[in-house]
């Protein structure tokens, strides 16, 4: 029998057998998560998502364990579980299966997965929160927004107000360029998370997203500005244009130069438009530092 030994002595991840199984599953899962993974020697995606599994079990640091199944050697759980096809993960919380996923999955699911069983153990919430809502965030960074939205969600249904939660699913959503739905999660927040500092941000960047729909192709409009470097509207667009694509840091080198060329322009929009962008980033980012800063010598000049 395979076992892992964590620092504190407590199996973590063993193989299980139909003589064991009620004791190594359903009964441990009454003190903490136990995830089972039905696997078989033959099968070769069970060679990859197995140790992927046991690697996000690991970095769980204790909150769930692990169950191994050979299918072959207890084909009776593989049926009373109703086991089609392998891999097959369950998750056990409490003596009963409350999740679980068929088949080979990317290695961002499967962390989230192990997070969201973590999230729903009573006994281990609070920690378990804080460590999927780092992974969630990681996951929203790494760019894999439907693994982030599943993960932020099932925080949510724990702790209805974790603050990070809300923001990084309005960010997953807004990157997803669903708008609508970020939006309306932004509107569903209770009204005191609503008003808070960390929520400004995704107030812009929604705004920021919905003016870039609206704003043309890049192309066209950088063509408009080469051939009449003071048509200030189409300069202005191609701004939001270029925001809406990822090139932040060109948007601002747009609205400085349509800044330069007339402050006054359409009540002073291109520095409302730039503060609106700062807003959005992080206060420490590069382009909010030099931005800021181009955009005070012009103000003074």
């Amino acid at each position: 029998m395979l076992e892992f030994e964590q620092n504190t002595g407590a199996t973590l991840i063993k193989e299980v057998s139909e003589a064991t199984f009620m004791q190594d599953v359903v009964e441990a899962s009454k003190t903490k998560p136990v995830i089972v993974d039905f696997w078989a020697p033959w099968c070769g995606p069970c060679k990859t998502l197995g140790p992927q599994l046991e690697e996000a079990v690991k970095a769980a640091n204790g909150a769930v364990t692990m169950a191994k199944v050979n299918v072959d050697e207890n084909q009776m759980i593989a049926g009373q579980m109703q086991v089609q096809s392998i891999p097959t993960v369950f998750a056990f919380v409490n003596g009963q299966p409350v999740d679980g996923f068929q088949g080979a999955v990317a290695e961002s699911e499967i962390k989230a997965f192990v997070e969201r069983v973590v999230a729903v153990n009573g006994g281990e919430v609070e920690s378990g929160l804080d460590s999927a809502v780092q992974s969630a965030e990681q996951m929203l960074e790494e760019g894999d927004f439907e693994a982030a939205i599943e993960t932020f969600s099932a925080i949510l249904q724990e702790d209805t107000n974790n603050l990070k939660s809300y923001i990084g699913l309005i960010k997953s959503h807004i990157s997803l360029g669903d708008l609508d739905q970020a939006e309306a999660i932004l509107n569903g927040m209770p009204l005191e998370m609503s008003q808070k500092p960390e929520v400004e941000p995704v107030h812009a960047q929604i705004q920021l997203a919905k003016q870039a729909l609206d704003a043309g192709p890049i192309n066209d409009l950088a063509q408009l500005v080469e051939s009449n470097p003071d048509d200030h509207d189409a300069r202005f667009k191609l701004a939001q244009a270029l925001h809406g694509s990822g090139q932040v840091e060109d948007a601002v080198d747009q609205l400085l130069e349509l800044f330069k060329r007339d402050k006054e322009w359409n009540d002073e929009a291109a520095k409302s438009q730039l503060f609106v962008i700062f807003e959005a980033l992080e206060p420490n980012n590069p382009i909010v530092l030099n931005g800021r800063r181009k955009l005070s010598s012009l103000i003074f000049a």
